[in-house]
């Protein structure tokens, strides 16, 4: 792998450890994946940030903090509790002193302490063509596939590193020959709600054989929906891109591939099959998977307007969207209704095992972490259907 002579010192230490641990760890990516060089980025989204998560990993980025600082603008996903309101969602005290610790870490290192996995939403939104390394599946997903950024899907650590020196190795996704469709899919059928985006995810992880897909049929897809549906491919299909006829920046530069799959109701229906569970009672329902925009919390704040629910509602977001919705009015009417609007976590990264057993979301990635980290019994409906269930205290 070719190393500039800067590079070369920071590898040999003349810029301190912190340095030359950072820059080893991109070189070791970069021999795996074959890279023959580290390419610039203008900014990275650290994950991993939950002390769920990381644990005994608290003890390196207590050691790299104290000898290194990131170079590029850099922003912080979910974790694993609200800074503020922590005692309301069952954390304990030593969770939290733990938390905090984590979080003052991140922020010693000059990272800017957002807390959100819709880093895109905060000030942090890359242009087309602009390389950048990023953490946190679903907004990798959106950025090269809605934004037309490229990033690979970058781990907690790999993406710090990257931000510590400012560069990532050149492979996968900064290639643009990399980034082609491989299968065209016909969605057949009109997709009626967001969540249905979030079950096409689901679909498509059974259907494209971790081929990068050219979808058709989706043209009118709002934002809700591609954030959705990025969450639920990068959740199910572990893939970084996606492409959208007529959505997708870069998706005309391609030749569309020959194989052809078809997408109909049917499929749909056996998604939604598979991400329902079966029960009545309904310990807490979850609006937030990625974090919910302005828009969202306008809808919500709309449909309990002058209502109360009758059992837990949580809706997650960032405390950047969160100030401008407290503004416009709409935080006082929700939590007018005994909802919570809870900011810097989300339920997949929070340690909730036992304060809940069932859990109604209209997020499918929020189904995959609701049922592995947390063992909840899901369902995944419409938030319409989210609130209809918050109100009447159950499943009907």
């Amino acid at each position: 792998m070719y190393l500039t002579r800067d590079e070369e010192r920071i590898i040999a230490g003349e810029f301190g450890e912190g340095m030359r641990k950072a820059l080893e760890i991109l070189v070791a990516i970069g021999k795996i994946y074959g890279a023959e060089r580290l390419i610039p980025i203008s900014s990275a989204h650290i994950s991993g940030v939950s002390y769920h998560n990381i644990r005994e990993g608290i003890d390196f980025l207590r050691e790299l903090a104290s000898e290194a600082k990131v170079s590029v603008k850099t922003t912080l996903n979910p974790g694993g509790m609200d800074i503020y309101r922590w005692r309301e969602m069952g954390i304990d005290e030593e969770f939290a002193a733990k938390q905090r610790e984590v979080i003052d870490i991140y922020r010693e290192m000059g990272i800017n302490i957002t807390l959100t996995c819709t880093p895109y939403h905060v000030g942090n939104l890359p242009s087309k063509g602009e390389h950048v390394a990023w953490g946190e599946s679903s907004a990798v997903a959106y950025i090269n596939s809605v934004v037309g950024a490229m990033t690979n899907r970058e781990s907690g650590i790999s993406a710090l590193a990257a931000a510590i020196i400012g560069k990532t190795p050149h492979y996968g996704m900064h290639i643009k020959e990399e980034r082609a469709p491989m299968i065209r899919v016909r969605v057949n059928m009109d997709l009626v709600d967001p969540s249905d985006y979030g079950a096409l995810g689901f679909v498509l992880s059974k259907k494209v054989d971790d081929k990068i897909p050219l979808i058709e049929g989706l043209e009118d897809v709002d934002d809700e929906g591609l954030k959705l549906l990025s969450a639920s491919m990068g959740t199910y299909t572990g893939l970084p891109i996606y492409h959208i006829k007529g959505i997708t920046p870069e998706a005309a530069d391609f030749d569309a591939p020959r194989e052809v799959i078809e997408i109909d109701a049917q499929d749909m229906k056996e998604a939604y099959e598979y991400l329902n569970e079966a029960f009545e009672d309904v310990d807490l329902v979850w609006i937030g998977c990625p974090h919910s925009n302005l828009e969202e919390l306008r809808r919500i704040a709309e449909r309990l307007k002058s209502k109360t629910i009758k059992t837990e509602l949580w809706v997650t977001t960032s405390r950047k969207v969160l100030s401008e919705a407290e503004r416009r009015g709409y935080i006082k009417v929700i939590e007018g209704s005994g909802a919570k609007v809870i900011c810097d976590t989300c339920v997949a990264v929070a340690p909730l095992k036992h304060r809940f057993k069932t859990l109604v979301t209209n997020s499918a990635k929020g189904c995959y972490y609701g049922r592995g980290v947390n063992k909840f019994l899901v369902k995944v409906v419409s938030l319409d259907k989210c609130i209809e269930v918050a109100l009447r205290g159950g499943w009907v």
